[in-house]
């Protein structure tokens, strides 16, 4: 039942640590109405958010999602960096296209919503994320209770949040903490009456039905003499086990996705089974906030239509996830896998490839080490780790592939190598380190189009015997691995190139200017190769003026950033010689024209005269600039436009003139700073206007510092939606005339 009253939030102000906020992410689930809720932590400078705390979800579910990069493309890392809440109301359709990966993995009706959680209003003091999943039956939208409570949770749990780090800090240990999240348990409110707990008791064991209770983890907790009957097993030695564990007919990817479905999208479902040798069974899951109620008939008395439910008999499929106790490869390791896949599928680089890796690694197959190895110019690289020291891992980096170690062998034959215990692995090296409390290793080469590209090192805690099944599995995945490093490789390789050519085409530094501060900022969009045509550019023609240029080439590729490279010497040339910027613009026109690149170029020409305090502004199809004048109001400078460069030979350019006291600010940008898909770019630059102007107002009497504005001003940029184009910023304040 739906508690509707308000949190009672003095559960605040129990315990330490992340304690603090077991109580009240229980009533917010509550008040709510939510069936999951998970605490993400940040720590200090870090780009990885950490799972803290859960409700309403198991670990097997959950470990995938233990670690997210902010660089991720899921709902919590955009709702951290963007410090806005995310809300899918739309159900699987809307989670499929605008989260593609997690629609994938999760493929069930729900609805969800993200939000930071922070103590203030700065960058600094995001402290984590807040996810809420609520069943396909909760309106597609929030409620102003709902939204009220979550933004409450999200407040009270940064500060405590930044009182828990504090401690922990102060105490000696590490934040976020290391180690599993933590399950929090649904608030019970109501009191158990023993006598109707005694008489439910006896009348399920009547019943002729099977009835059996899981918790939300999947174990069973109760199973009645039916039950235990028609699945043809003793009630105790079922208990504290997951069905599909203890009873080899119930192995099957079908079983657990049902059991998936009944968690995540709190709904009823159902499958029919077959008991060997020909008794089908029709299983009913009924899930709520504390478990899932499981009703066992025989399939032939159940009416056509009684459930969502799917049938599934013994196959060979199942024998390929055979289980031991120290084998957690199962139908719920396709589930961790189809997230490795997923994961592998959006990584860009190698570091990217190897963090994603060990996020989904470790929780699908139970290693307690991981080791990942590329091969650069003969020799070994490890370019991530997990569970190992950096003093013990240092010393294998760089081995040559000549070398007698296993993970050099295995580039060379091809072939992966299992050691089952210590002893096995001692006796192949007898002279190698130990890390303490290893006792199995799998080590996997990993090739790709024929060649070596790196290897995978998994260990163990205990003894492994690595039947072949797994041996299987994990080979498979070792050229899953391969696959996505090579491609990582190739991205890191084409990024490295990039970002050479575009360094060499921007100024390395803006010449000083007495009388003047400067800063400029470019940030790719993020896509391709990172390579576009963005530019700025500082000239001094004479000392007492200065010529500022900000341009954009139409395109994301080589030819873009050639052109680029083109116009801004075209530009710099006739800066340099004085040239005033419509007829700089005419010239660079021609030239364009002349060269027929095939691209389009939009310029903004700033001539600034120190001694009058004016500007001269001419553009080319530019968007207007931002002048912020010393008392602090902000103007959408309408300059009359031009022809973008490159289309008619003989356009012509008008200019305007513009006040430049001491005190003024002139913010030049490219079109990457203001234009959202979707949104209106108007409407957007108003807003950075008016974003500016509140950047005055929060600093009165403060002499600003230029760099702090521009950084502050790209956050604005990406805290309104996502970025499509690359950023070229100069920001430009008079300080004082010459002479003054």
């Amino acid at each position: 039942m739906r508690h509707t009253g308000r949190t009672d939030w003095t559960d605040w102000t129990s315990g330490r640590g992340l304690d603090r906020l077991d109580g009240p992410l229980a009533d917010l689930v509550e008040e709510t109405g939510a069936s999951v809720g998970m605490v993400y932590l940040l720590g200090w400078g870090e780009r990885v958010l950490r799972l803290g705390l859960v409700a309403g979800a198991p670990p097997p579910i959950t470990a995938p999602w233990a670690r997210v990069s902010l660089d991720e493309a899921v709902p919590v890392s955009d709702a951290v960096r963007e410090r806005r809440l995310v809300w899918l109301g739309g159900g699987q359709e809307e989670v499929a296209r605008r989260y593609p990966r997690l629609g994938l993995v999760l493929p069930y009706e729900f609805l969800l919503a993200a939000a930071p959680l922070a103590d203030g209003d700065g960058d600094d003091d995001v402290r984590g994320g807040l996810v809420l999943l609520w069943p396909v039956w909760h309106p597609p939208r929030l409620s102003e209770q709902e939204r009220v409570a979550l933004e409450t949770f999200a407040g009270r749990a940064g500060q405590a949040l930044r009182q828990a780090a504090a401690e922990g800090l102060e105490a000696g240990g590490e934040w976020p903490p290391e180690g599993d999240p933590r399950f929090v348990p649904a608030r019970v409110r109501r009191q158990e009456d023993p006598a109707r707990a005694a008489a439910a008791l006896d009348f399920t064991e009547r019943m002729p039905l099977g009835c059996c209770a899981l918790d939300l983890d999947g174990q069973i907790t109760y199973i009645n003499a039916a039950g235990a009957d028609l699945v043809g097993a003793e009630a105790p030695q079922l208990l504290g086990r997951r069905p599909w564990e203890v009873l080899p007919w119930l192995r099957d990817p079908l079983v657990e996705d049902r059991y998936r479905a009944a968690v995540v999208a709190r709904r009823p479902t159902g499958f029919t089974a077959v008991r060997p040798p020909d008794v089908r069974l029709f299983f009913q899951l009924y899930p709520d906030a504390r478990g899932i109620s499981l009703h066992i008939s025989p399939a032939a008395t159940v009416a056509s239509g009684a459930a969502d439910h799917a049938a599934f008999a013994p196959s060979p499929s199942t024998a390929l996830f055979p289980h031991t106790a120290q084998e957690p490869v199962g139908a719920l390791g396709l589930y961790h896998l189809t997230h490795l896949a997923a994961a592998l599928a959006e990584a860009v680089g190698v570091r990217d490839v190897a963090e994603r890796l060990a996020d989904q690694i470790v929780p699908a197959l139970g290693p307690q080490g991981l080791v990942l190895m590329t091969v650069e110019e003969g020799r070994l690289r490890i370019v991530g780790h997990r569970g190992y020291r950096p003093g013990f891992i240092g010393g294998f980096d760089g081995a040559p592939l000549t070398s007698s170690v296993t993970n050099a062998q295995v580039l060379t034959t091809g072939a992966p190598v299992f050691f089952s215990s210590y002893e096995e692995f001692r006796r192949a090296h007898p002279t190698a380190p130990h890390h303490e409390g290893r006792n199995a290793w799998a080590f996997l080469p990993l090739t790709a189009s024929g060649h070596s590209v790196g290897s995978l090192i998994l260990s163990y805690d205990q003894p492994r015997p690595f039947p072949p099944a797994e041996r299987a599995l994990l080979t498979s995945l070792a050229g899953l691995i391969a696959q996505a490093l090579d491609r990582a490789r190739l991205y890191d390789a084409k990024h490295a190139l990039a970002r050479t050519l575009q360094t060499a085409l921007l100024p390395h530094t803006l010449p000083p200017v007495p009388g003047l501060d400067v800063t400029a900022r470019y940030r790719p969009a993020g896509h391709g190769m990172d390579i576009g045509g963005d530019f700025y550019d500082l000239i001094r023609p004479t000392r007492s003026t200065v010529l500022a240029a900000i341009g954009d080439v139409q395109g994301h590729n080589v030819n873009a950033a050639a052109l680029m490279g083109q116009v801004r010497t075209a530009v710099h040339a006739h800066g340099t010689a004085g040239t005033p910027p419509a007829e700089i613009l005419a010239r660079t026109n021609r030239l364009l024209t002349d060269l027929d690149p095939g691209l389009f170029t939009s310029c903004l020409i700033a001539h600034i005269d120190l001694v009058r305090g004016r500007a001269l502004l001419a553009s080319a199809g530019h968007p207007p600039p931002l002048l912020r004048y010393p008392g602090g109001a902000t103007e959408v400078l309408q300059v009359p436009p031009g022809l973008l460069l490159g289309i008619e030979p003989s356009a012509e350019y008008p200019t305007r003139e513009i006040p430049f006291p001491p005190g003024a600010l002139l913010v030049l940008y490219t079109d990457g700073l203001v234009e959202t898909p979707g949104a209106d770019i108007e409407a957007d630059t108003l807003s950075l206007a008016r974003h500016l102007d509140r950047s005055e107002a929060a600093a009165p009497g403060r002499r600003e510092d230029l760099d702090e504005v521009a950084d502050a001003l790209l956050r604005h940029a990406r805290q309104a939606g996502p970025r499509t184009d690359d950023i070229a910023l100069l920001l430009i304040r008079a300080t004082r005339r010459p002479g003054a």
